[in-house]
């Protein structure tokens, strides 16, 4: 029995995250839920304040159809995936569960998101993460992505040591669904953040639709044309190019950069660990 911790960036209290544990209880899962106790969408990685001074807030709480235990913590979910890695809730999970999302995460945004940003973050632990969304779900389609995500959830553990994964599914019934495919990250998400209006004193920001088209074969291509889109993803990538190697002198007239084409890496002691 796989112990997973459940966790997501819009709330312990969402249905998302409800319909999650439950599915993944159903195939045999050993779940713990810990969310944030408020919205913490936006919050990619991030771990918020650390102090030795100042306590995390912890509540318990329960899901409906979910008999596993269910807490509200005062910190975002990357924090939730590194207290519960440590020991915090008992066991520590072998697999984190991020989602469901209310939304996609797509494209480049995916560096901001608070669900994908938990799996990055069980990935840094060395533990494997699966990250959730799910394209404005209406009442009833949370069990599409629920489903799928729990069935991913499996053939994850077949997979090797910290993979972080990302699965976009539409907002449809399980039976509208064409498929599920590998996906590139497109260029941009189906949202962007822009300012819509300031002055001295304020900043007003929205998440405004685009009409980018997106590439047939990338994250938001498929989703649109139907299908389940899944990526795998790594943090924390070196980009290594020319003659260029760890230790040597630095050139400022040699910086590596991945949009002239040299080399991404993923560091030397993920490799060594794995």
């Amino acid at each position: 029995m796989t112990r997973v911790l459940v966790t997501n960036d819009d709330g312990v209290s969402s249905p998302g995250v409800a319909a999650l544990a439950r599915a993944l209880a159903m195939v045999g899962h050993d779940v713990v839920v810990v969310a944030p106790d408020h919205d913490a969408s936006g919050t990619g990685a991030s771990l918020g304040r650390i102090a030795s001074d100042t306590a995390i807030a912890v509540t318990p709480s329960s899901i409906a159809g979910f008999s596993g235990e269910v807490f509200g913590l005062a910190g975002p979910p990357a924090m939730c995936v590194v207290v519960a890695a440590n020991g915090a809730f008992g066991k520590p999970p072998e697999l984190v569960v991020s989602g469901i999302n209310a939304g996609l995460n797509t494209g480049r945004s995916t560096l901001h998101s608070g669900t994908v940003g938990a799996a990055l973050a069980a990935q840094n632990f060395g533990l494997r993460g699966l990250a959730v969304s799910q394209d404005q779900p209406a009442e009833g389609h949370w069990q599409t992505a629920a489903v799928i995500a729990a069935e991913i959830s499996v053939a994850i553990m077949d997979a090797p040591s910290r993979v972080a994964v990302s699965l976009n599914v539409p907002g449809v019934s399980a039976h509208q669904v064409r498929g599920t495919r590998w996906a590139a990250l497109a260029e941009f998400g189906s949202v962007r953040t822009q300012v819509v209006d300031f002055s001295d004193n304020e900043i007003h920001v929205d998440m405004l639709r685009t009409d980018y088209e997106p590439p047939p074969d990338s994250d938001l291509g498929l989703v649109r044309s139907g299908y389940v889109a899944v990526t795998s993803m790594h943090a924390g990538v070196e980009v290594w190019g020319g003659n260029v190697r760890p230790g040597d002198d630095f050139d400022p007239e040699v910086i590596p950069g991945a949009s002239r084409g040299d080399v991404l890496s993923v560091p030397r002691h993920v490799l060594a660990n794995s």
